[in-house]
């Protein structure tokens, strides 16, 4: 009894690290350094750049990966006007209900509503995408170690051929920035595959730049007023503890007299 219990144990624990112990053993390539205008301390979103970004999200990210965290009226602090994010919003079908006869029924989208998942459950996406489970991309940029930078150089770390004398692996593309470098989704973006409503060329590394700037805003919205915050904090204890040593000066020296 004690020995099927022991080996039960050993088997689960086997079970629970084999991912862990297969991303130990793919290698990891630090990507690049990226300037990104939300770093540093006084680091605020490029506006363009996230709107842009949203654009190549719903014409390329949005057939297979879900942000379920996002609601359409969202899109308001990225400076999208009222009714440009209704019509966004009234583009797609929401499920919704019941009705008065107990019945689902889809409705156009409305701008309180969350991003529409483009499968309707996990198994559906996993058929369509050869077992493979596309993640939803609301937290990507703090779900993946390197955040924007790293999403940045997967997005164009793709190579159309291995490096010499690595082996091919069917139905997986080669990154250079991908733990292990093969990773199932093929090369997401490519020259020219959107037309920018701003006129913008759309490059491959410039749609990766704004759909990661995209993605960096969907993960902390609040990024801006909490930097404003901290700032503003920083300068009451700055002016506190100035007016504090000057009171301190004021009693002593009123003390020694």
């Amino acid at each position: 009894m004690m020995r099927s219990l022991r080996n039960a144990v050993v088997a689960a624990a086997l079970v629970l690290a084999t991912p862990f112990a297969a991303n130990a053993a793919g290698e990891v390539v630090k990507p690049p350094a990226q300037d990104w205008s939300f770093g540093g301390l006084f680091g605020t979103f490029d506006r363009a750049s996230a709107q842009r970004g949203f654009q190549v999200y719903k014409e390329v990210c949005a057939a297979c990966h879900a942000m379920k965290q996002i609601s359409y009226r969202n899109l308001a602090e990225i400076g999208l006007s009222e009714d440009e994010i209704r019509a966004i919003a009234a583009e797609v079908q929401v499920q919704d209900g019941p009705n008065d006869d107990g019945e689902m029924f889809e409705r156009p989208g409305r701008a309180s509503d969350r991003f529409r998942s483009p499968f309707p459950n996990e198994r559906a996406a996993r058929a369509v995408n050869n077992g493979a489970y596309p993640v939803d991309l609301s937290l990507i940029i703090k779900a993946r170690g390197g955040g924007a930078d790293y999403l940045y150089a997967l997005l164009t770390g793709y190579r159309d051929e291995p490096p010499p004398g690595v082996p091919v692996m069917d139905g997986m593309h080669y990154n250079d920035y991908f733990p292990g470098h093969w990773i199932a989704m093929g090369r997401p973006l490519n020259d020219d595959q959107i037309v920018y409503a701003d006129g913008t060329p759309a490059t491959t590394s410039q749609m990766a730049r704004d759909v990661t700037t995209f993605m960096a805003w969907a993960a902390e919205p609040e990024l801006e007023q909490r930097r404003a915050m901290g700032v503003r904090v920083i300068l009451f204890l700055t002016i506190l503890a100035g007016m504090t040593y000057a009171v301190k000066r004021k009693i002593w020296a009123d003390l020694k007299h």
